[in-house]
């Protein structure tokens, strides 16, 4: 809990946030939101600008940018929202893709006015969980009980005009579709996709030289995962291994693979990707592999762990900072403090490390600060300088949602801060899987 000198100061530090005058950003305006605006949250060092619930669909998952329109995939309502944030203090929606019922579209990467998006089986619809964990420990290709019609391959979109997703590709991949892309422009891109025959998501290099005519040229999977091929699964039970997606770093990518670990590939040819090295540290950590972060200037790389089990009944996840100064031997130095300004393990749901702002093109970009989101601890900063002794700067804590958008049972209605994007001027876009966008400005 907090205790009564730090309420004090985040009460006197509320109450000049609800007195201060309009943020030195330059908005467009000063239009007030036409809905009313739920509590904030509370932060250290970060202001609370505003809120939306993205046109009565609050489930939010992925966030991209682009000409002061923010893109926002859905978990749960099959499509893309897109949000007018020339008024940063007033979102206002003005455009939903959706490629039909049944498919999901939660995850999306833009360079300039062109946009890769994920189809998929909106996996969640078509499974009888009865909790989060089933998600996360079974196979992918195990687990759809309820198989109904959907678009599984990647689309390609014109984006020039902000308001619409002009599709003008469609790459088919059969199997249950595309979970994550890494692209930050150029020719290749790097799918996290399902094909018929895999237990679960592999690395699907996709060939992007003419955009209308998207190529598949190469695939990469662990050991074990190709049964067509005859291969025999290998990972434990109740663990799951399967790419979440690969970021990539020059000749250099970084494969996060759920409970699968790290691998790090050489991309010289990406035609073949060439495997340098895997590391694992499931056991004795929980798992989760989810975004893996180079930081090529200092030969880092933060790798963060998807905390999946409510209350923390798997341990502590935790995001690490490592050495990968040689590739094939990458060493870990160290790890991101854990927020302990409550006892979020009391708390219900799930508490942990979700994803990690990817210092895009056109964003905000450091190797020395790293914004990440988390399962009810909201936004957290950190400062890695002394990569062996990271120090939490900055936090915003949101407040309980409202509704529960997850249809599964047994689901705790707790904060689930999925992604944010951090533009140059501070702003952070911040979504959540049942409680809408929230914009803030870092005040570091």
């Amino acid at each position: 809990m907090i205790d009564n000198s730090r309420r004090k100061h985040l009460t006197h530090m509320m109450g000049l946030a609800a007195a201060s005058t309009l943020s030195p950003l330059s908005f467009a305006s000063q239009s007030k939101p036409d809905k009313p605006v739920p509590p904030q949250g509370i932060g250290h060092r970060i202001k609370h600008i505003s809120y939306s619930d993205q046109g009565a669909r609050p489930d939010g998952v992925q966030v991209m940018y682009n000409r002061k329109h923010v893109y926002v995939g859905h978990m749960f309502s099959d499509g893309v929202t897109v949000l007018d944030a020339n008024d940063p203090r007033a979102l206002k929606p003005v455009g939903f893709f959706s490629a039909g019922s049944g498919t999901r579209t939660h995850q999306m990467q833009n360079h300039g006015d062109i946009l890769l998006l994920a189809n998929g089986a909106n996996i969640v619809a078509m499974q009888s969980y009865d909790g989060q964990r089933g998600y996360f420990e079974n196979n992918l290709a195990d687990s759809i009980t309820n198989r109904k019609k959907f678009r599984s391959g990647l689309s390609i979109h014109d984006i020039s005009k902000p308001s619409e997703l002009r599709e003008i590709a469609f790459l088919e991949m059969p199997g249950l579709g595309v979970n994550r892309i890494g692209w930050q422009g150029g020719r290749y891109a790097y799918v996290s996709a399902h094909f018929d025959g895999f237990t679960d998501h592999i690395l699907c290099v996709v060939d992007l030289k003419e955009i209308t005519k998207p190529e598949i040229v190469a695939k990469w999977w662990l050991p074990g995962m190709n049964r067509s091929a005859g291969e025999t699964p290998n990972n434990p039970k109740g663990k799951r291994y399967a790419l979440h997606h690969m970021l990539t770093d020059g000749k250099l990518g970084y494969g996060a693979w759920r409970d699968g670990g790290l691998t790090i590939h050489d991309l010289s040819d990406p035609t073949h990707p060439k495997l340098l090295s895997r590391m694992n540290w499931s056991p004795p950590f929980a798992g989760g592999t989810h975004t893996p972060l180079p930081l090529p200037g200092r030969q880092l790389a933060v790798v963060l762990d998807e905390a999946n089990a409510q209350q923390c009944a798997k341990g502590l996840f935790h995001t690490f900072v490592l050495d990968v100064r040689s590739p094939e031997n990458p060493v870990t130095i160290s790890t991101l403090p854990t927020p302990n300004d409550r006892d979020y393990c009391a708390s219900p749901g799930t508490f942990g490390p979700h994803n990690l702002h990817e210092n895009r093109p056109g964003s905000f970009q450091s190797e020395d600060i790293i914004f990440a989101t988390y399962n009810n601890a909201g936004v957290r900063v950190f400062d890695i300088k002394n990569q062996f002794a990271p120090q939490e700067i900055a936090y915003w804590v949101p407040p309980v949602p409202q509704k529960l958008m997850d249809p599964r049972p047994n689901i705790a209605l707790d904060a689930k801060t999925a992604d944010l994007y951090v533009t140059r001027e501070g702003l952070m876009f911040v979504s959540d899987w049942n409680a809408g966008m929230h914009v803030l400005e870092y005040k570091g």
